[in-house]
């Protein structure tokens, strides 16, 4: 094999190659980066909420004018409303949202550093609502300990503030108790003190979530004479989709806070921006590969005559192609290591901002991409060889001939 590379190697053009190495590797970065930044991200969009499921929707009524500067006072739904909205067909259940009618002071720490001091309200649904064991969404009547669930963008903010400026621990859903939190409630009816227990996070709710007991309970005990009509409701409907859903709270002005719909649109143009981005990688790997095809077609076509003499000399088809699959071997093989090693090295930089944004977001792994790249490497390297073999062959032939 050393004799027919030396024959061979030189009419060849070190400037293609390295040209068409450069040409797809650029192709095949892209490809790689752009699948594996969608199987990063995608799990963002389409995770369900660990505590609500993906058919409850969340209604309140559109804010107007007049609710904007303060003129109207109720604008919470009555009793009337609820029935009318529980009677439609598409609802298999309702719930009303329940507020606190006192004030309340939150004190939130990490292993005894204090993050957040704010005052704050709690809200409560039903319990047939929170998809957790009953066993730790209860309330007693006495005890110290509150249940609270947070939601999600709390701990994002802690991460990524608190956590990476201070070179705190960052917080997941198995470190929930790391939290600290303090509750101070005053109302009409006195004062009192509590400790809440962080159980979970919820994406789906921008509010701090109680027990429907404790609501029940601190609103009686420390405004026993307020009464608030609920500001929201939550819907347990037959199909999210349907279009009377839509047209009954378009007529009635009501508000859906539908984030699966919006994660829906977002994981849609998600792909759609993914397959163009991978269209023009493929689109720079199919012209260098071309490129490739078309020096290699050259040199073939430039040792004609070599290529004759040394098979009339009784050297076989194969061992005259091999020196030529060899080099898109090595060059394939090349691209495909080169862009693999630059694909984990940018992976490296924004998944350490995506796991500080969303800790519990499941992680893909790059075997998928990997496996992509393995299946481009090849077919690309198969077609290679292929051409070349019928190139070496028709040559044999018509110097038989």
């Amino acid at each position: 094999m050393k004799l027919v590379w030396k024959l061979l190697r030189q009419h060849i053009s070190w400037p293609q190659f390295v040209g068409f190495f450069f040409a797809n590797l650029f192709g095949m970065t892209i490809v790689l980066l752009g699948y594996q930044l969608y199987c990063d991200i995608l799990p963002i969009f389409t995770a369900n909420d660990s505590f609500l499921k993906a058919d409850y929707l969340v209604v309140s009524k559109k804010i107007g004018v007049a609710n904007a500067l303060g003129q109207q006072q109720h604008s919470g739904f009555s009793k009337d409303e609820i029935s009318a909205l529980q009677a439609q067909p598409f609802v298999k259940g309702l719930g009303q949202f329940t507020s606190t009618a006192y004030k309340a002071e939150a004190t939130m720490g990490v292993n005894g550093m204090k993050i957040l001091n704010s005052e704050l309200f709690f809200e409560s649904v039903p319990d047939r609502f929170v998809d957790v064991s009953l066993a730790n969404w209860h309330y007693t009547q006495g005890d110290s300990v509150v249940p609270v669930i947070l939601p999600r963008s709390y701990i994002a903010m802690y991460n990524f503030g608190f956590a990476q400026n201070r070179s705190l621990p960052k917080i997941n859903e198995g470190l929930v108790g790391m939290i600290d939190l303090h509750i101070q409630v005053q109302g009409k009816g006195g004062q009192g003190y509590f400790k809440g227990k962080v159980i979970g996070f919820s994406s789906k709710l921008n509010t701090i979530l109680v027990p429907q007991s404790f609501m029940t309970w601190s609103n009686s005990h420390f405004s026993p004479e307020s009464e608030m009509l609920p500001s929201r409701l939550i819907m347990d409907v037959t199909n999210p989709a349907d279009e009377r859903i839509a047209t009954y709270l378009e007529d009635h002005h009501y508000d859906l806070e539908d984030k699966n719909l919006d994660a829906e649109k977002t994981t849609y143009f998600l792909k759609l921006m993914v397959t163009m981005v991978m269209g023009v990688g493929i689109v720079i790997s199919a012209l260098s590969f071309y490129v490739l095809l078309l020096s290699i077609y050259l040199l073939v076509q430039k040792n004609t005559t070599k290529l004759q003499n040394l098979l009339l000399l009784g050297y076989s088809p194969s061992r005259v192609v091999l020196p030529y699959q060899m080099l898109t071997l090595v060059l394939n093989l090349a691209v495909l290591v080169v862009s693999f090693l630059l694909l984990l090295m940018m992976r490296s930089y924004y998944i350490d901002i995506v796991e500080t944004l969303f800790p519990d977001l499941p992680s893909t792994g790059v075997a998928p991409t990997l496996g992509i790249g393995l299946a481009l490497f090849l077919l690309v390297t198969g077609i290679n060889f292929t051409i070349l073999w019928r190139k070496i062959m028709s040559i044999w032939k018509h110097g038989n001939n």
